[in-house]
């Protein structure tokens, strides 16, 4: 096996897809693994995982930076002292200048609550409550300067029922997140996406890894 991307996973709470991508990492075939953890609150649940794991932690919290660009800045000096590869973002309540999207680009990823390009933002599955629609269900993404905006890699559908309310239907959608984003970053870590305009392909797994991890 190749030598595994090593992952910078950013979080502001529960961290329960950082939690997702540790379970992954620790099968041997998976080509990726957490190398840090940080987050901009340092009451984040997700520390504890980390902690838990053995993996190392930053805090950086926003009401500690005067602006923007010097939060990014030691972001950016933390991933990159961490010889990280690649960066997911798991609740990481944050929105990057494109300075920082383009210095990552192709290299970071997101996961969001909604069937992308609908219900971009905050309270994805209010919105898809309120919208009255059938399905709805969460995406894996590359990031761009533009919020829930970049190529799509993978998404997964869930149902919405007719009892459903805000609180049952994240709770679905979650657990396909758990296991969507596992799949998306093992496909970005092992160098399969082609991007084409907003389109992205996924190219042919060449081993019984690859085949489970990305089948949907």
């Amino acid at each position: 096996m190749s030598v595994r991307k090593r992952v910078g996973v950013l979080i502001s709470g529960n961290g329960s897809n950082l939690q997702a991508l540790i379970d992954a990492s620790y099968e041997q075939e998976y080509p990726a693994k957490i190398a840090l953890v940080i987050s901009n609150k340092s009451n984040a649940f997700g520390l504890r995982r980390a902690a838990k794991a053995a993996i190392p932690t930053c805090i950086f919290e926003n009401k500690a930076y005067s602006n923007r660009e010097n939060l990014e800045r030691d972001i950016n000096l933390a991933l990159h002292k961490a010889d990280c590869d690649i960066v997911c973002l798991a609740g990481f309540m944050q929105i990057f200048s494109q300075k920082f999207a383009e210095t990552w680009e192709g290299k970071i990823l997101n996961i969001h609550p909604s069937l992308l390009p609908s219900f971009k933002g905050l309270h994805a599955q209010r919105q898809a409550l309120e919208a009255g629609v059938k399905i709805t269900g969460c995406t894996v993404h590359l990031v761009t300067a533009k919020v829930d905006d970049g190529p799509i890699i993978l998404q997964a559908a869930v149902p919405v029922m007719d009892k459903d309310n805000e609180a049952s239907l994240s709770a679905r959608i979650l657990e396909q997140e758990h296991q969507i984003y596992q799949k998306g970053l093992a496909i970005l870590a092992t160098g399969l996406i082609q991007i084409k305009g907003r389109r992205t392909f996924i190219a042919q797994a060449s081993s019984n890894m690859q085949h489970q991890a990305f089948s949907c």
